[in-house]
């Protein structure tokens, strides 16, 4: 196909895309916010989130990929137009991940016992608990929302997600400059105030997401046949089945990333500081790229169960396109710009250095990070997470965190060690993500004649 045969396409793509993005775009605006509220009140206070948001993640990111595998399961069935079928969807979903949030704050609570054993200074671990656990607090309403975000997004709306993070986002940061700093007769909580915040903004995320659906007569209709619907333990076992292998994989990856934040704690506060500024920016590019692969999964997920094999290769190879040439502009300017990012953040000349220094090895790791992401999702589409989970443990843990130590601590590379091996982690992901697209392709093209 020629770039102008591609036009319709990536438009198609990108409608489902840009409210995703925008959401995301909103969420890792917030993010960066409490970074930057956060660093201006101390190095240690930023210290302390860091750590705090990485150990979190761990548990956040599994519970979120649990919610993902609905989507696929949603997209199959809305392309056989069947709303009672796509509602019982829906009830099962929430049964699951509301019985695995309950779970998983549960564990996630116990972490705080061994969090001074992670080789952080006292001072950090300090700070880092209480924040921790507000952030734990937070997990129910999250999954909650996600939950029936994931089946929206499944039916092809991504917008009234979009609506609704930004709303929180805003009230996130109101309150943040609220309980952070102690403005309009607020006690100044400092780091804890950052989480007050982030709790109320998620609790109010689900509460508005029901008032939405409920005016809506086209959309309450998937909610009257959820209702209707009973709970079947086939459907259970196959969202789990889906979303457990999804949750375990972006477990794999952000352990790497954490255990790599850890390894930069051990250098020094300034190190682990300098990483945080420097994967907040890294942060925003990726959240763009998952709101592309998102939608991908979306397409492919439509195509699959209509059975149309060039809408499937055409979409995929769209958001490649689109994902490779975004990452590569994002490179060239953490490359330009990558001693003035960091002034927002912090002041600390010792953070900038490091954050400068973590952002030229990102530029690298942009292309090959965006590459394996819309290749996930489409991977996702077609149900296929099992294969690909075992291939992200190789990738993160065999190859990238092994590398990163060695690079770190034998040779000397000291912070700059740590990103190089998220870049041979992220190659290497890409690649067999690759392998294993190529591979479904084929199977999916065989099935059909």
């Amino acid at each position: 196909m020629s770039f102008s045969d591609y036009l319709p396409v990536y438009r198609k793509n990108l409608v489902l895309a840009v409210p995703v993005i925008l959401a995301q775009i909103g969420q890792v605006t917030v993010n960066l916010a409490d970074n930057i509220m956060v660093g201006h009140v101390g190095t240690t206070e930023l210290a302390a989130a860091s750590f705090a948001i990485n150990v979190f993640h761990v548990g956040m990111l599994f519970g979120l990929g649990i919610t993902y595998g609905l989507t696929p399961l949603v997209g199959q069935a809305f392309s056989s137009r069947g709303k009672v079928n796509v509602g019982s969807w829906l009830k099962n979903g929430l049964v699951v991940h509301l019985v695995a949030s309950l779970l998983l704050c549960a564990v996630m609570s116990s972490v705080v016992f061994f969090m001074d054993r992670m080789g952080q200074s006292k001072e950090v671990v300090q700070m880092a608990i209480p924040y921790f656990l507000i952030q734990v607090s937070s997990l129910f309403p999250l999954l909650l929302f996600f939950s029936v975000k994931q089946f929206f997004e499944g039916i092809g709306n991504t917008k009234m997600a979009m609506i609704i993070t930004i709303v929180a986002n805003l009230v996130n940061v109101g309150l943040n400059y609220l309980l952070i700093y102690g403005k309009l007769g607020f006690p100044a909580l400092g780091l804890n105030g950052a989480g007050y915040a982030t709790l109320i903004s998620r609790i109010i995320m689900p509460i508005i997401f029901v008032f939405m659906i409920v005016q809506k007569p086209h959309f309450k209709a998937y909610l009257q046949a959820a209702r209707k619907s009973v709970v079947e333990s086939a459907k259970i076992k196959r969202i789990i089945s889906i979303g457990l292998p999804i949750g375990l994989q972006l477990v794999i990856e952000v352990l790497a990333f954490s255990l790599g934040a850890i390894m930069l704690g051990w250098i020094s506060k300034e190190a682990i500081a300098g990483h945080q500024v420097a994967i907040g920016m890294a942060s925003m590019t990726y959240l763009i790229s998952f709101g592309l692969a998102s939608a991908t999964t979306i397409r492919v997920s439509h195509a699959f169960g209509e059975h149309s094999g060039n809408e499937l290769k055409h979409t995929i190879f769209a958001s490649l396109h689109i994902v490779i040439a975004f990452m590569s502009l994002m490179g060239i300017l953490f490359v330009i710009f990558r001693n003035h990012l960091p002034l927002l953040f912090t002041t600390d000349p010792a953070v900038i250095e490091v954050a400068a220094g973590l952002l030229i090895v990102g530029a690298f790791f942009q292309i090959f990070d965006g590459t394996q992401v819309v290749l996930l999702g489409a991977l996702r589409g077609m149900a296929d997470v099992r294969v690909p989970m075992f291939m992200a443990f190789f990738s993160y843990i065999v190859v990238s965190l092994p590398i990163s130590y060695l690079l770190a601590f034998v040779f000397h590379f000291g912070y700059s060690g740590v990103w190089i091996g998220f870049v041979f982690g992220l190659l290497t992901a890409a690649v067999l993500f690759g392998f294993r697209l190529n591979y479904q392709l084929r199977k999916f093209e065989q099935q059909k004649s």
